[in-house]
């Protein structure tokens, strides 16, 4: 199967490519691409036996794409070098680098509110902060969220709260801030096919598991009633077993709204699959809706969603790409109860 492909890269530094001065001493190249405020990570191990390759410096940032000869290349990205290995013998260069868009401005503390905005108009406003463009999911964007504090946090933090009340994906890609809601059918490379289909023909490792996860039947969550003076709850999906929240929320419907988003990552909990491309395929990336064919029939007749993307290119094996999968969608979240809080 190797031999019908090529594999391709370019890693380009601070402006200049040095594709063709590291070709020769590449031992693996390795792309991690991830869900979530994570950033992806790239690492490099190249030969110097010679000692002829002068150390990168920390900080240098990194333009890199990857593919075949066949298929041409996918940009994959800025990354900034924050790992610098020397070791041997034989002796060998190892760097690191992660994502460059996460800026430090991003993570400075700070604290301000925002009354009777939209989710969309907070997220673009951040965005716009930071010299970013702001991709949206459209049923995230029209939101109310009434009232927000930010409270001596950074935006990264911030953004990445909101991202987990409304179980949303939240990653800085291509100078763009995403926020878009999990599974919603968007992929983070906009370039990339929203639905792929893989074949057990395409690879030669997978690893199934159905997990019990305590067999939760939903999620409970707690809010302060202060005209009442009581603890209530909402409750997510079926009461009989409910995961609690330790967290009390201020208003019922933040409540709600964290009892909704983690019940929908309980159920797309309930069974992973992870599944080894042999034939190295670029444009598959996180949020991307999977189709399996060729395996039992519980997997084949499952939607599923990659949440992580590593790919590799070695001179021992070529361009591999191992996925990591959950499921796509569970049940939709039950109608809302509020009552409470029981003695």
């Amino acid at each position: 199967m190797s031999g019908h492909t090529t594999p391709a890269w370019r890693v380009v530094m601070d402006g200049e490519d040095v594709t063709r001065r590291i070709d020769p001493r590449l031992l693996s190249l390795t792309l991690t691409e991830c869900r979530g405020q994570d950033a992806d990570q790239l690492d490099l191990v190249i030969h110097d036996h010679d000692g002829a390759v002068a150390l990168p410096r920390r900080g240098v940032y990194l333009t890199v794409a990857i593919g075949t000869r066949q298929r041409g290349l996918v940009d994959k990205g800025v990354f900034r070098v924050d790992e610098v290995e020397h070791s041997g013998a034989p002796d060998v260069i190892s760097i690191r680098a992660r994502s460059a868009d996460f800026t430090q401005a991003m993570r400075i503390r700070r604290s301000r509110s925002w009354h009777g905005e939209t989710l969309g108009s907070i997220v673009a406003g951040i965005a716009g902060e930071h010299q970013l463009r702001a991709r949206i999911d459209p049923d995230l964007a029209p939101i109310n969220v009434n009232h927000l504090d930010q409270a001596d946090e950074s935006d990264v933090h911030l953004l990445s709260q909101l991202a987990t009340r409304y179980d949303a994906t939240m990653a800085i890609k291509d100078r763009s801030l995403l926020f878009l809601k999990i599974g919603g059918g968007q992929p983070l490379d906009m370039r990339s096919p929203a639905k792929v289909t893989i074949a057990r023909s395409d690879g030669d490792q997978h690893r199934y598991v159905v997990a019990d996860r305590e067999s939760y039947s939903g999620v409970r969550a707690y809010w302060t009633d202060k005209a009442g003076a009581q603890r209530k709850s909402v409750l997510a999906g079926d009461g009989e077993n409910a995961k609690r929240l330790r967290e009390t929320f201020d208003t019922e419907r933040v409540a709600m709204e964290h009892a909704q988003a983690e019940w929908k990552r309980l159920q797309r909990g309930e069974a992973t699959l992870s599944y080894t491309l042999a034939i190295g395929r670029a444009d598959v990336t996180p949020e991307q809706h999977v189709t399996m064919r060729g395996f039992k029939p519980q997997i084949d007749e499952t939607p599923w969603l990659l949440t992580k993307v590593t790919h590799t290119i070695a001179g021992s094996t070529g361009f591999s790409t191992a996925l990591e999968m959950e499921t796509l969608q569970g049940a939709a979240a039950d109608a809302a109860t509020s009552e409470p809080e029981s003695p």
